[in-house]
């Protein structure tokens, strides 16, 4: 019974329609394609047939009976592709590990904390441009404010404390004068 089901599910990936019997219902028949949402829904419906069969690690289509699932597993024909996926992924992660640990941090020469004192710019005002007299950053910067927004604008004295899209009110970030 196992090799012909066995048999059947190898040709299967093959032909997504072939029909395939369930090995909870036998007088379902189901494409190949749709076979794994069949399975998944048919042992919630049998559980007393779920009970006696087991699922093969290889491949969850495989549903044998419990007393046969260690020879299943010595012989499952798709034990040797997924033997293959895992001496292929460790020979990647050899190589990649390799190639990581001939790579060395760049020494760094920069030191933002120390720029960040060193800085000598004015802060930012939306709004407002910063023209200065004196480009020396010794000197005292004498700073003129102008305004670019157009007549009958005003920057916000605040900004909103609630969200316009969390509010149903709406918020109005510029007044006209």
């Amino acid at each position: 019974l196992e090799e012909a089901y066995q048999i059947d599910l190898l040709s299967d990936s093959l032909d997504p329609e072939k029909l395939l019997q369930c090995p909870y219902d036998k007088n379902h028949q189901i494409r190949a394609c749709r076979f794994p949402y069949h399975l998944i829904k048919c042992r919630k419906n049998h559980p007393d047939v779920a009970s006696k069969l087991a699922t093969c690690p290889f491949n969850a289509r495989h549903q044998v009976p419990r007393a046969e699932i260690s020879h299943h597993i010595s012989s499952c024909d798709d034990r040797s592709c997924i033997e293959q996926d895992v001496v292929n992924q460790t020979r990647s992660l050899r190589q990649e590990t390799l190639a990581e640990s001939t790579w060395q941090c760049p020494p760094c020469d920069e030191d933002w904390d120390k720029d960040l004192w060193e800085q000598t710019s004015t802060p930012f005002v939306w709004g407002t441009t910063h023209y200065s007299d004196n480009n020396s950053p010794a000197s005292n910067i004498v700073t003129e404010h102008k305004n670019n927004l157009a007549s009958g604008m005003r920057v916000p004295k605040s900004l909103p404390y609630v969200l316009p899209w969390k509010n149903s009110k709406i918020v109005l970030l510029f007044s006209l004068c």
